[in-house]
């Protein structure tokens, strides 16, 4: 399998696909016609206008996570985000 992400192959997704139980048979013939194409292009226009532009991203109550991703920090801003609602 590929080694830089950036450069992901249908066989890596099709290997990928087989790693988790799912037929990569049916996984490289959906990537070959495209079957899932438009509900991608519609998800990532959907997460272009909710204001994501990268990967993860965490919304908390509806808003936008500008922090660090790492546990604690995402404890504490679920936190603060429970006593502001609680408000």
């Amino acid at each position: 399998m590929s080694q830089d992400l950036s450069l992901v192959t249908h066989r890596d997704l099709a290997g990928y696909a087989e790693s988790l139980g799912i037929d990569p048979a049916g996984v490289a013939s959906a990537l070959q016609s495209g079957t899932f194409a438009e509900r991608v292009r519609a998800n990532f226009l959907s997460g272009v206008r909710s204001g994501v532009n990268g990967t993860p991203t965490f919304f908390i109550n509806g808003v936008r996570h500008e922090g660090p991703w790492d546990e604690e920090s995402l404890l504490a801003a679920i936190a603060a985000a429970a006593v502001t609602a609680r408000r």
